[in-house]
């Protein structure tokens, strides 16, 4: 029998995996700027005035949700309200998921069973046991805290085995690996099933894809040819593919929300770290929104966006400026994020998520798991900003191997959560 030690350390290889994987994910292009169940509703129905009231009065709550990648004994500590982690690594190698994960299962050449090990997120966890239990684990453990739990589908990149980028936009068109990809994703929905859950789906790709092309109904992707069981009149395309993963989640777990990425790089320019006030904030939003629109995003519940990949002070270490002014009196700033999301979320017609924001506390000292950054401090005690912004969520967590944790923060995120607990800030209501 598996019990929580064995999910605590399948958690912590899937961390692992996931911010190995993505080590160099999040690190826009250089800006070139010189030097953006409520999925019934029409995308762009909604004023923006508040567009989180439905997501947020279907899940019974009324307040911004926090959350967060942690572990176990920090999940169980605190009163969090979503709890995510990544499904990344790569996927079974053959045509779809194995069966056993203890015979005749690889990925990428790797076996699964429990003497070597492989990247598949399905065998994490004892190989005698059915594939897909890892996801389950996960699940009842947050749960079992009353928090929702997310999984963000980091797949495309990793089981691709192609270079970051456009690449990735263009192995979406490769009809047998985009089988492969169908047939995992629709194994993991299905192990959700009818339980509640947050997905998030494939940050990065589609702000590569945009920059591929701003039409996503002009850059081929195989969809209907490489998932006919769920897709099969969805167009062969980027358009297509965001259709179409957002239908299956509709199909396989009609109790789960379901969000694309919105990069602030995918437009070539990175408003999050834009330094020119004469910028069109808005417009560089519009431009995104309109972009995931036409891959599925108004027929999703949210847009999760990031602010940075690493903290800070780390970027500092190596010579490189990401700080957000707190006064919000020299850009890049917050202000300028926030006014960015707030036009991406009235774009897309949903509201947007925070996601993996830094967790780096000022007064730490500026070492590897201690950076330091503002962002914790900044987002607890200006709630009501993200909330005019049409932001429904702060979610937080490393977003690389080295970077400070929620463990390794000094308890700052776990005692800024309880005190927002005792003290929310109240969402509009419909």
């Amino acid at each position: 029998m598996v019990g929580p030690t064995t999910l605590r350390s399948c958690a912590a290889l899937a961390c692992w995996l996931a911010l190995a994987a993505c080590s160099s994910t999040r690190s826009p292009p250089e800006s070139d700027a010189g030097a953006n169940d409520a999925g019934a509703n029409d995308a762009g129905s909604n004023d923006g005035g508040c567009l989180a009231a439905a997501l947020l009065e279907s899940l019974g709550k009324h307040d911004l949700l926090v959350g967060a990648s942690m572990a176990d004994s920090t999940a169980d500590a605190g009163p969090f309200d979503v709890r995510y982690i990544y499904i990344a690594g790569g996927i079974a190698d053959g045509p779809g998921p194995c069966q056993s994960c203890a015979t005749n299962c690889t990925s990428n050449g790797a076996s699964c069973d429990n003497e070597h090990g492989c990247g598949w997120w399905g065998c994490y966890q004892w190989d005698q046991l059915p594939p897909g239990q890892y996801a389950g684990y996960f699940m009842t453990a947050a749960q079992a805290n009353t928090q929702i739990p997310m999984f963000t589908y980091y797949e495309l990149l990793q089981s691709s085995d192609v270079q970051e980028g456009s690449a990735e936009v263009t192995a979406a068109d490769d009809s047998a690996f985009m089988s492969r990809y169908f047939a995992d994703f629709r194994f993991l929905l299905q192990q959700i099933g009818a339980q509640r859950a947050f997905l998030h789906l494939e940050p990065d790709f589609w702000g590569y894809a945009e920059q591929v092309n701003a039409s996503a109904s002009q850059i081929p992707a195989s969809v209907a040819s490489a998932n006919p069981t769920d897709c099969q009149s969805q167009p062969e395309t980027i358009a297509g593919m965001g259709r179409c993963l957002i239908a299956m989640v509709r199909k396989y777990c009609p109790n789960a929300y379901v969000g694309l990425h919105g990069s602030a790089w995918a437009t070539r320019i990175d408003v999050s770290l834009n330094s020119d006030p004469t910028l069109d904030v808005a417009g560089e939003a519009q431009k995104l929104a309109a972009f995931l629109v036409e891959a599925g995003g108004g027929d999703a519940d949210f847009i999760a966006v990031d602010a940075s990949d690493r903290d800070a002070g780390y970027y500092t270490s190596i010579g490189r400026n990401t700080w957000w002014d707190v006064t919000n009196q020299t850009l890049p700033d917050f202000h300028q994020s926030f006014a960015w999301a707030k036009a991406l979320a009235q774009g897309v017609g949903r509201p947007v998520v925070y996601w993996q924001v830094p967790l780096g506390n000022a007064s730490q000292n500026n070492t590897p798991n201690h950076w330091q950054d503002n962002r914790v401090d900044y987002f607890f005690s200006h709630a009501a900003e993200l909330a005019a912004a049409n932001v429904v969520g702060m979610f937080f967590g490393a977003g690389a191997s080295g970077q400070t944790t929620p463990e390794s923060d000094g308890g700052n995120l776990l005692a800024k959560t309880k005190a927002y607990a005792l003290a929310p800030q109240l969402m509009c209501t419909p």
